[in-house]
C-alpha cells in the first residue's frame, strides 16, 4: 500500500498531535486468528533454489521504516527485515538468488514502467524477471485504489465527530463522501486495480514462464468494529472504520479472484492477521497506528507483521510442494 510515512505524513501527524491531549486507550486484542490458507497451484515438484526469486511490491511488501533500510533506490524504503527477505532466508536461497524490487507508493503500473522516489528511480519492477526465475510473489493495489489518500482523507472528515464524541460517534462521514455522487468510487477502483494485477500477471507469466506466481493480499489493518479508545486513538467514527475495512476486504477479494484466474496462487494474510490491527495492544498489533510504537510506517506492517506475512507466503509455497 502506500508510503504514508513520507507522502501523507504531515496530514497524518497532525491528526496525531491533535489526538495526543485526548487520553487514549488501546482496543482490547483477539485470540490468534486460524492458520491462512492459499489457492491450491501445480502439484509438481518445486524447488525455489532451482532459480531466482523476485519480489514485486508497494510499501507493504517493502517494510518503510523498518530498521535496517536497505537497497537502492533508497527512496523505496525496503527493509532488510520485510518479507522478501525473510521469504528467502527460510527457503534457503543465497542473496545472489533474490532480487527484491518493491517500492513505497508502486502500482500495477509501476511493475512495467519506472518509478521515480524521492531518492532515486526503480526500475519497472519486472525487469528483473527471467527464463530462469522459478519464483516471484506479487503484493500490489492499495495504490491503485488510493488507499493511503482515502485513509487520510478519513481522518480529516472524522476528526471533529471523533473529538466531540469522545470516540462513540457512529457518523460515517468519510463513507458519505466516497459514496456519494461527488466523491471518488472507491468500488470502480477497485475493479480497476483487479484489471491492472491481471494484466500484471500476464506479463510476468511471458518473462517468467517457469515461475510460481504468488499474489500477496493485505493484512487486516483496522478493526471491523472498534471501541471508543481505538477510534481516539485513529481519529476516524466506528462506522467509518467498518467501511475502511469492508473496502480492504473487497480489494483482497478482488486480488484472489485475478490470481485464481491466471493461475497464480493468493496467499491470505488478512485472516492470520484478525486481532492484530492497529488498535490492538503494541505487544499483539502487527501493524503500526497513526503513532508507530515500534520503528515503521504509520498503518504499515511492523518488524512483527512482516515476520508473520513471512510465514504465511512459506506456508503457502510449501503447501504447493
Amino acid at each position: 500500500m502506500p508510503s504514508l510515512a513520507r507522502r501523507h505524513r504531515p496530514l497524518l501527524a497532525a491528526a496525531a498531535a491533535a489526538l495526543a491531549a485526548i487520553p487514549l486507550a488501546a482496543c482490547a486484542a483477539s485470540s490468534p486468528a486460524a492458520s491462512p490458507a492459499a489457492s491450491p497451484a501445480a502439484s509438481t515438484a518445486f524447488s525455489p533454489r532451482a532459480g531466482g526469486y523476485v519480489a514485486l511490491g508497494d510499501s507493504y511488501t517493502a517494510g518503510p521504516d523498518i530498521p535496517d533500510q536497505a537497497g537502492q533506490p533508497a527512496g523505496c524504503q525496503r527493509s532488510s527485515r520485510s518479507y522478501p527477505y525473510l521469504v528467502a532466508r527460510a527457503l534457503g536461497l543465497a542473496a545472489g538468488q533474490v532480487r527484491d524490487m518493491s517500492c513505497a507508493g508502486a502500482t500495477t503500473r509501476e511493475l512495467t514502467t519506472p518509478q521515480r522516489t524521492s531518492d532515486g528511480t526503480n526500475p519497472a519492477q519486472l525487469s528483473a524477471l527471467s527464463a530462469t526465475t522459478t519464483l516471484v510473489t506479487v503484493g500490489i493495489g492499495g495504490n491503485d485504489i488510493g488507499f493511503g489518500p482515502a485513509l487520510t482523507r478519513c481522518v480529516e472528515l472524522d476528526l471533529l465527530p471523533v473529538l466531540i464524541g469522545k470516540g462513540t460517534s457512529t457518523m460515517t462521514p468519510c463513507q458519505d463522501y466516497y459514496t456519494s455522487v461527488g466523491g471518488s468510487d472507491l468500488q470502480q477502483r477497485i475493479q480497476d486495480a483487479g484489471r491492472g494485477l491481471a494484466a500484471a500477471l500476464a506479463a510476468i507469466k511471458a518473462r517468467a514462464p517457469e515461475a510460481r506466481v504468488y499474489v500477496v493480499g493485505y493484512p487486516d489493518l483496522l478493526p471491523a468494529s472498534a471501541s471508543a479508545g481505538c477510534s481516539l486513538s485513529l481519529g476516524i467514527t466506528s462506522g467509518d472504520l467498518a467501511f475502511i475495512n469492508q473496502q480492504e476486504q473487497r480489494l483482497n477479494q478482488t486480488l484472489r479472484e485475478r490470481a485464481a484466474a491466471d493461475g497464480a496462487s493468493y496467499v491470505d494474510t488478512y485472516t492470520p492477521s484478525a486481532g492484530h490491527d492497529a488498535c490492538t495492544v503494541p505487544a499483539v498489533r502487527w501493524t503500526e497506528p497513526l503513532r508507530p510504537s515500534s520503528p515503521a510506517a504509520p498503518l504499515h506492517p511492523n518488524a512483527t507483521g512482516e515476520q508473520e506475512l513471512a510465514q504465511a507466503v512459506v506456508q503457502a509455497i510449501r503447501g504447493d510442494g
